[in-house]
């Protein structure tokens, strides 16, 4: 008798012999709102100080700011080879990159002191955040006070009679009032990036028999690398762009010390009344805030595996 071998069929595969469905596409129009109000809130106003920026616009021309006399880069070239605007930018930049140098570690030692429990932790949570939700304008009037020469600075360093609010001592005042207002938002990231550490790593680390600074050199700050470096880039970016505390602590005209970008740009716009100069300073400063924001917007892009979706897409 011959056996009859039974073929059994295939399971069916979900979607088998059908046509690929073709990608179907974004609804775009989604984003009209957002992208409408983009172009209302950021985009009319940058296109008009560009123009302005080409136009020698002052106090004569500025009734019919439409037929002042068009100078192309005029306004550039003047800002770049004579005026305060290099000196303007080098302030910017250094105070901000020796201000982030400094908060970061003490942001990071800050998130360290309180990721444990402790008797009072939340009151010292609360004090970690004072400098970063007082208004500037009330920062850069206490340390106004703090800073006169009969102030108090100078009775606890025993250095009567000291300017910091004018001359080369200035700068480093600024940088004191920078780091001292900016360490707590690196503190935030930093706590929020601890938190997120799984606790297994911890006590793998105990098993191995690490120390405390074996353990903190080789698990917490490597895996706290993303949270500091973009609070870094962050800290960057808002002490470049600021000017309400050095408007509020020196006053205007700055002294020369502490002549930073934002606060140039006001002067000459508001005080010299050279429009179109300012204009082309605040497209200046738009450009050098463009850097590290590019940088930040690609960290961002790298932190949530962008780049790995778009290669399996």
């Amino acid at each position: 008798m011959t056996a009859v071998k039974t073929i059994r069929p295939a399971p069916s595969v979900p979607g088998a012999g059908r046509p690929a469905r073709a990608r179907q596409p974004r609804p775009l129009w989604l984003l009209a709102p957002g992208v409408t109000l983009m172009a209302i809130v950021i985009g009319i106003p940058f296109g008009v100080a560009v123009v302005i920026s080409l136009l020698d616009l002052d106090q004569y021309t500025f009734r019919e700011w439409l037929s002042a006399p068009f100078i192309g880069l005029g306004n550039y070239i003047e800002a770049a080879q004579r005026s305060a605007l290099p000196h303007a930018v080098w302030v910017s930049v250094s105070s901000a990159v020796l201000a982030t140098v400094v908060a970061v570690p003490l942001g990071v030692l800050g998130a360290l002191t309180t990721q444990d429990r402790f008797p009072g932790r939340g009151l010292v949570r609360s004090l970690y955040l004072i400098p970063y939700v007082l208004p500037a304008f009330v920062v850069g009037t206490v340390w106004r006070v703090i800073l006169q020469p009969d102030g108090v600075a100078n009775h606890w360093l025993g250095t009567d009679g000291a300017l910091w609010l004018n001359g080369p001592r200035s700068y480093w005042a600024l940088i004191v009032v920078q780091v001292w207002t900016a360490w707590p938002l690196i503190y935030l990231l930093a706590l929020a990036g601890l938190q997120s550490i799984d606790p297994e790593l911890h006590e793998a680390a105990a098993l191995d028999g690490a120390g405390r600074g074996a353990k903190l050199r080789y698990v917490i700050l490597p895996m706290l690398r993303g949270p500091i470096s973009l609070a870094a880039i962050i800290t960057v970016l808002h002490v470049v762009n600021a000017f309400t505390l050095p408007f509020v602590m020196f006053g205007v005209p700055s002294p020369r010390d502490v002549e930073v970008l934002p606060v140039l740009t006001y002067v000459e716009s508001f005080q010299n009344f050279r429009f179109g100069l300012s204009a082309a300073m605040a497209v200046a400063s738009l450009v050098l805030i463009l850097i590290p924001l590019l940088v930040y917007l690609r960290a961002v892009r790298l932190d949530t595996g962008a780049d790995d979706e778009g290669r399996k897409g």
